[in-house]
């Protein structure tokens, strides 16, 4: 029963995506996909992820143990908080936190989730704004 449940809030989520990609103003200098195909995809595959859930759902699905739970709620917090953060500390500093305390909380040793997930970062900005010149947040460094 909860596979359906989580199947039928994917599809109200994916019917949200496509509602609010149709709200995407476009210019009338674009590109010929248009900023509106790269949610519409992310609400195709959501809306198929869920079906299958829907329609074929766990007969007895094994729910983890609070402590994971807990985790699973903090990670959701983190990626709230991340959201919140970008504009104002930039792409690097949110994605280096974000992806660090991912990175712990996936097995890596302390030190080395700071470096993971300042590599994550710098890395994601080389390629997406230096070589692709895609726009990312600015933080206070201009970065």
């Amino acid at each position: 029963m909860s596979d359906r449940i989580f199947g039928v809030i994917g599809l109200f989520l994916s019917a949200f995506y496509v509602w609010q990609a149709t709200l995407i103003q476009e210019s009338f200098i674009q590109d010929p996909v248009g900023p509106k195909a790269f949610p519409v995809l992310i609400a195709i595959v959501l809306a198929a992820a869920s079906l299958v859930f829907v329609l074929r759902p766990d007969p007895a699905p094994h729910w983890p143990a609070a402590g994971r739970l807990f985790e699973i709620a903090m990670s959701t917090a983190l990626m709230i908080a991340y959201a919140l953060a970008l504009p104002e500390a930039g792409f690097v500093a949110s994605t280096t936190v974000a992806a660090a305390f991912l990175s712990w909380r996936l097995g890596a040793h302390p030190i080395a989730s700071i470096i993971a997930g300042l590599t994550i970062a710098i890395g994601i900005y080389v390629v997406f704004h230096l070589i692709l010149g895609l726009s990312l947040a600015r933080g206070p460094w201009g970065f």
